[in-house]
């Protein structure tokens, strides 16, 4: 036995069901009147894309060579646990993520050589600048953001991303209504027009970065984006000297689920901005396939200054190579304080002031 086909009203997705007496099909919700053949002919095209298919090679990274990780060394963080890479002669350092001291475990082993690298192109003291202009004017930040000693603490340190590229091919179907209207002595009239918006197409992506640190937040490693990809080079140990280099552990299997994200975002946003003149829009349809997909495993330069305070930890990154600074700011409860009072007791004056001056005029 076949199965039947069931239809959905492509208005308010509510039953239709086939009205002998106006020989069309109609919703039982919406009161919507369709043409059989032209539901039958919008539920073939609805049905009529293939799956994506959003699948990557596995061609990142490659086994390191003899003798050239001879001197890089793993220090790891007692407290929070972090795996940073550093060279044999680094002095005791801390940890750029909780600011504890970290200590040296061993020689790297067992993880993938990076490809390519973008050394550091801003110097210590830029970040320092970055990091002053970012507090400057900031009344109720806490006085230890300001203290030298913290902005001292600032770290430069390679972070680990994963830079997928892909040819992406797309097809995207949309449920769209223009809507116009007439009026009589009687009645105001409004028509609406429902039509099905197929869009097709093809972008190719490059250096599409995911970020490969558990320990370093997604949304902050985005904020500092873009990176000039182009000035990427080949990886050398040799600029890891005098900087700290993370190991990643987000594999590249698992960097594909946001890599995809990020992909199909901006396909559907490209391609949503191509249907106009509608008076609405809806996506009923989105087919994704790669073709060409690879990715490649790259350290980024930052830097990075993490703060405690109160029991909460602050962190701010600054792009190494643009110079782009983000991060949050605490608000010291006292200052706030402070300054509401402050604030209230001047308005007040204020507001006396004048009512006292229109009263000695005889305005009040």
């Amino acid at each position: 036995m076949s199965e039947m086909q069931e239809y959905k009203c492509p208005n308010c997705g509510g039953s239709v069901e086939f009205d002998s007496n106006l020989q069309k099909v109609k919703c039982s919700f919406c009161d919507t009147e369709f043409e059989p053949q032209a539901l039958e002919e919008y539920q073939r095209t609805l049905n009529s894309g293939s799956s994506s298919n959003m699948t990557w090679e596995s061609t990142a990274g490659s086994e390191w060579t003899e003798g050239e990780a001879d001197r890089l060394r793993v220090y790891t963080c007692k407290s929070c646990g972090g795996e940073i890479v550093g060279d044999d002669s680094m002095a005791a350092t801390s940890c750029p993520y909780c600011n504890n001291p970290v200590v040296m475990t061993g020689q790297l082993s067992g993880e993938l050589r990076p490809d390519r690298i973008i050394p550091f192109k801003l110097d210590k003291n830029a970040a320092k600048e970055g990091l002053k202009r970012h507090v400057m004017g900031k009344r109720l930040l806490p006085k230890v953001f300001k203290d030298e000693n913290h902005i001292d603490e600032i770290k430069g340190i390679y972070v680990p991303f994963w830079l997928f590229h892909a040819d992406v091919d797309a097809g995207m179907k949309y449920k769209a209504t223009r809507r116009r209207t007439r009026s009589d002595s009687s009645y105001h009239y409004t028509y609406t027009d429902y039509y099905m918006v197929e869009r097709e197409g093809s972008m190719g992506f490059d250096n599409v970065p995911v970020d490969g640190s558990k320990k370093m937040a997604d949304d902050l490693m985005e904020s500092i984006e873009p990176y000039d990809i182009n000035e990427a080079v080949d990886f050398n140990t040799a600029y890891l000297a005098g900087y700290l280099a993370d190991k990643y552990d987000v594999s590249m299997d698992e960097s594909i689920v946001r890599a995809n994200e990020r992909i199909r975002t901006s396909m559907v946003e490209a391609f949503a901005k191509t249907v106009e003149s509608f008076h609405t829009v809806e996506t009923e349809g989105t087919n994704i396939s790669l073709s060409k997909s690879k990715a490649e495993y790259a350290l980024l330069p930052v830097w990075i200054l993490n703060t405690k305070w109160k029991g909460n930890t602050y962190t701010f990154a600054m792009n190494g190579q643009t110079g782009k600074f983000v991060g949050d700011l605490p608000v010291d409860k006292g200052a706030e304080l402070k300054y509401r009072l402050t604030t209230a007791i001047g308005t007040f004056v204020l507001v006396y002031g004048i009512m006292w001056g229109l009263r000695f005029a005889g305005v009040l």
